[in-house]
C-alpha cells in the first residue's frame, strides 16, 4: 500500500497514527485538516473534492520521498479525501515519525504545504446561498 492515499471514506486519525509505529522514532507529529464552516468571510455548508487519482498518488509519493530525504525522517504518510465532506470532517491527514521533534514538525509542514501546491486535487465549496465554486486548485504539470 502506498504511503500517500486518496480515500473516499472517512479518515480516522488514530488508525493513521498507529501505522506510524516505529521503535526507532522518538517523535510522531500529525496534522489533520478539517472542513470548516466558513472561508474568506463566507459561510460554507460542505466541501467537494475531486482528483486525478493516478497522478495525485504519484505526485503525493514524490512529496513524501522528498520529505524523507530532506529531513532525514522515518515514516511519512498522507491521506486526502475525495467526494462530499461535511463540516468538521477530516479532509487531509499528514503524519511523520522521526528521531526527534524538530525534523518531525518540519517534515509534516513541508508535506502539507507541498501537497496543497503540487498534488492535483480540486476543492469545490458549497454555500447556503449562491452557486458552488471551485477554489485553490493545484496546477497540473504542463498546463
Amino acid at each position: 500500500m502506498s504511503d500517500f492515499r486518496i480515500s473516499r471514506s472517512e479518515i480516522v486519525p488514530a488508525d493513521e497514527i498507529a501505522a506510524l509505529e516505529d521503535a526507532a522514532s522518538g517523535a510522531v507529529v500529525s496534522f489533520c485538516g478539517r472542513v470548516r464552516n466558513h472561508n474568506e468571510g463566507r459561510a460554507v455548508t460542505r466541501l467537494e473534492y475531486e482528483c486525478y487519482e493516478e497522478l495525485a498518488v504519484s505526485e503525493g509519493e514524490r512529496v513524501l520521498g522528498e520529505a524523507r530525504e530532506k529531513f532525514g525522517v522515518g515514516k511519512v504518510r498522507c491521506v486526502h479525501r475525495t467526494g462530499d465532506l461535511a463540516i468538521g470532517e477530516p479532509a487531509v491527514w499528514v503524519g511523520v515519525a522521526a528521531g526527534h521533534r524538530e525534523e518531525a514538525f518540519a517534515a509534516a509542514r513541508f508535506v502539507i504545504d507541498e501537497v496543497k501546491k503540487r498534488v492535483p486535487i480540486w476543492k469545490r465549496e458549497h454555500y447556503p446561498e449562491g452557486p458552488a465554486e471551485w477554489i485553490n486548485a493545484a496546477p497540473t504539470e504542463g498546463a
